[in-house]
C-alpha cells in the first residue's frame, strides 16, 4: 500500500491544479444546481402549490418542497433516536457485541485512513524509468464515497422498517453541500500536511462545533466543555509548532494545508449542527444518511460532468487498476463505518462510541507513522497526549452529567443540556 513515489505539495502541474481555483470551480458547479433549485422552491411556495397543485407530479413536489411538516415534539436529544435497551442477554453476548462494534469501527476507519493517505500523497504506475502519475481530483473520491453510501442507505431503508418521513427533501441539501465541501477540504489538505496533523486537527473541531452550536442552535455549554476545548487547542498547537530535524517533506505544514483544515472543520461543524436541527423531524439516522447522500451524489456528479472530470477520472481508473481497488475499498470502508456508527450508538450509547473512536484516532496516527514514516518530536508527542487526555475527560464529564440529570426530581431540569 505504501508503494509509489511521493510528490512534494509545492509542485503543481498548472495553476488549474491549485486548490483555491479548484474550490471555486467546484462551487460554481454546485451553484448551477442550487440556484435553479432555490428558484423552483420559491416558485412553488409563492404559488401555494400545496393547496392548488394536483397531477402526477404533486406527490414528488410535495415531498421535496413541503414534506409532511410533522416534527417530533418531545425529542430531547435530536441527534439520535433512543437507543435500544439491552434485553435479558448474557454478559458474554454483550461483550461479543461490543468487541464486534469496536473491531468493525477500527477496521473500517483505520483502513479508510491508510487508503486516504495512499491515494492523495503517492503516485500510481511508478517504475524505474517513469515516476508515475498522481490522482488529483478529490471531488471524484467524494463522489465515489457518496454513491456507495447512498446505495447502502437506500437498501437498508427498503429492507427495514423506518419511521414515516416528514422532512422536506430540499432541507437535506444544506447538510449535503457542507458535507461535500468538508470532505473535499479533507482530501485536499493531505496534499499539503501530514495525516497525523490532520487527525489532531479533526480532534480540535469541538471548538468550532461549539461556536456553530451557539450560532445555529442557540446552545449553551458547561465550564468543563470550555476547559477541554482549551486543552485540545493547546495540545494541537504543541504538535503543530514542534519541529524535528530531517523531517520528511510530507510532514511540513503549509499555509494552504492550514486553510483547508480550517475549511474542513467549519463545514463539518455546520453539517453536524444542521443535521441536529433536522432530527427534530421524526426520522432514523439511516434516513438522514440516505437524504444527505441523494443530494451529495447529485451535486458531485453534476459538477464532475460540467468540468469533464468524470471521464478523466474513469480513464485514470482504467490506466491504474491499483487505484481502482483503493478507491472502491475507500468507499466500502466509509459506508460500512457509517453503519457501524449507527449500530454501536444504538446498542451501547454515545459514550462508548466516543471512546472507541478516540482510540481509533490514536491508532490512526501510530499506523500512519509506521507505514509512511512520519516523525513526531517529544513536544509533539506531549501535544498528542494532551489532546487525547482532553477527549477522554470530555467523555467522563459528559457521562457524569447524564447520570446527574437522571437523578434530578421530575419537576427539575439540569441547568445545562449536554
Amino acid at each position: 500500500m505504501a508503494t509509489g513515489e511521493e510528490i512534494p505539495p509545492a509542485l503543481q502541474d498548472s495553476w488549474g491544479d491549485f486548490w483555491l481555483f479548484r474550490f471555486f470551480v467546484n462551487a460554481a458547479g454546485y451553484a448551477s444546481i442550487v440556484v435553479p433549485g432555490f428558484l423552483l422552491i420559491q416558485y412553488f411556495k409563492r404559488r401555494n402549490y400545496l393547496e392548488t397543485g394536483r397531477g402526477i407530479c404533486f406527490p414528488v413536489i410535495k415531498s421535496c418542497v413541503f414534506g409532511s411538516e410533522v416534527k417530533s415534539v418531545h425529542q430531547e436529544d435530536g441527534s439520535l433516536p433512543p437507543r435500544a435497551e439491552p434485553t435479558e442477554s448474557s454478559t458474554a453476548r454483550q461483550v461479543f457485541k461490543l468487541l464486534f462494534c469496536a473491531a468493525g469501527l477500527q477496521a473500517s476507519y483505520l483502513t479508510w485512513g491508510v487508503l486516504q493517505e495512499r491515494v492523495m500523497t503517492r503516485t500510481y504506475g511508478a517504475t524505474e524509468t517513469d515516476p508515475g502519475e498522481k490522482f488529483k481530483d478529490s471531488q471524484f473520491l467524494v463522489f465515489m464515497n457518496r454513491i456507495l453510501a447512498f446505495t447502502v442507505a437506500g437498501l437498508y431503508c427498503a429492507l427495514t422498517k423506518q419511521p414515516r418521513h416528514g422532512a422536506p427533501m430540499y432541507k437535506y441539501s444544506f447538510a449535503s453541500l457542507s458535507n461535500i465541501l468538508s470532505s473535499w477540504c479533507q482530501y485536499e489538505a493531505l496534499k499539503y500536511i501530514s495525516f497525523p496533523t490532520q487527525v489532531l486537527a479533526k480532534a480540535s473541531k469541538v471548538i468550532p462545533v461549539m461556536m456553530m452550536g451557539k450560532l445555529v442552535s442557540r446552545k449553551s455549554y458547561e465550564y468543563w466543555e470550555y476547559l477541554t476545548a482549551a486543552l485540545i487547542s493547546v495540545g494541537v498547537s504543541m504538535f503543530l509548532l514542534s519541529s524535528a530535524p530531517n523531517r520528511h517533506a510530507s510532514t511540513v505544514t503549509t499555509f494552504s494545508g492550514i486553510v483547508l483544515l480550517a475549511g474542513y472543520i467549519i463545514f463539518d461543524s455546520f453539517t453536524s449542527n444542521w443535521q441536529d436541527a433536522l432530527f427534530t423531524y421524526k426520522m432514523s439516522p439511516v434516513q438522514m444518511m440516505f437524504g444527505v447522500n441523494v443530494f451529495s451524489c447529485l451535486f458531485t456528479v453534476g459538477s464532475l460532468l460540467e468540468q469533464g472530470a468524470l471521464l478523466e477520472s474513469v480513464r485514470f481508473m482504467a490506466r491504474h487498476s491499483e487505484f481502482t481497488a483503493h478507491a472502491v475499498l475507500l468507499s466500502v470502508c466509509s459506508a460500512c463505518g457509517q453503519l457501524f456508527i449507527f449500530y454501536t450508538i444504538n446498542q451501547f450509547g454515545a459514550a462508548v462510541f466516543t471512546i472507541i473512536m478516540t482510540l481509533r484516532q490514536a491508532f490512526a496516527i501510530l499506523l500512519s507513522c509506521l507505514i509512511y514514516g512520519h516523525t513526531v518530536t517529544v513536544v509533539g508527542g506531549l501535544g498528542v497526549a494532551v489532546v487525547f487526555m482532553a477527549l477522554f475527560l470530555r467523555v467522563y464529564a459528559r457521562s457524569r452529567m447524564k447520570k446527574r440529570s437522571k437523578k434530578l426530581p421530575p419537576g427539575e431540569t439540569p441547568v445545562q443540556k449536554v
